[in-house]
């Protein structure tokens, strides 16, 4: 069986060209757009961050030699999951180097772009900018606010025993009270 011959366009004489031929489908397929670009990049590092785990996982449970409750298990365990290891290291290198190429090719596909900044894209709850100004000034603002709640509960207790007093002199008067009146009968 022959196969039919080409012409120009690279496709079979028979067929006519679509709407995805030609020059003009070869030159789509090459460029992606940036939006399909940063979904990449995200699914990208959502890779990174769950071989990350995995990684971590894996530390924690290799320990060669005597497991902590003193059951020894085999090398052949340990070197299984340090060949994993080494993996999820190789495999997160790549990861990290694929996130790389995203990242700068987003850079070209946007570089006539004017950047947005900061203050545009994430709201401040306070309009004057003085964030980090709050972080430096919290330790001092939390100890001033103890040092208030520390008068303010010694002023309480001098309240309440004033009015442990008044309460104490207030029986003893209806005692006193009582006592005459059962007198008088």
């Amino acid at each position: 069986m022959s196969t039919p011959p080409l012409a120009a366009s690279g496709m079979p004489s028979g067929m006519a060209p679509g709407p995805f031929s030609g020059p003009q489908a070869q030159q789509a397929a090459r460029e992606v757009n940036t939006a399909s670009l940063c979904r990449i990049g995200q699914e990208t590092v959502q890779d990174i961050v769950y071989r990350t785990m995995e990684i971590f996982q894996l530390l924690r449970n290799m320990q060669p030699g005597k497991l902590p409750n003193g059951v020894t298990y085999h090398t052949g365990t340990y070197q299984d999951r340090l060949t994993k290891l080494q993996d999820h290291l190789r495999q997160l290198s790549i990861l990290f180097r694929k996130l790389r190429l995203v990242y700068d090719k987003c850079n070209e596909n946007c570089g006539g772009m004017d950047p947005i900044p900061v203050e545009q894209l994430i709201p401040y709850v306070e309009e004057d900018g003085s964030k980090n100004d709050d972080r430096a000034s919290l330790p001092r603002f939390a100890s001033e606010e103890r040092r208030e709640i520390a008068e303010v509960n010694k002023k309480l207790k001098q309240k309440n025993q004033q009015l442990k007093q008044i309460m104490d002199q207030l029986r003893n008067l209806i005692w006193d009270i009582n006592t005459m009146l059962a007198m008088r009968n």
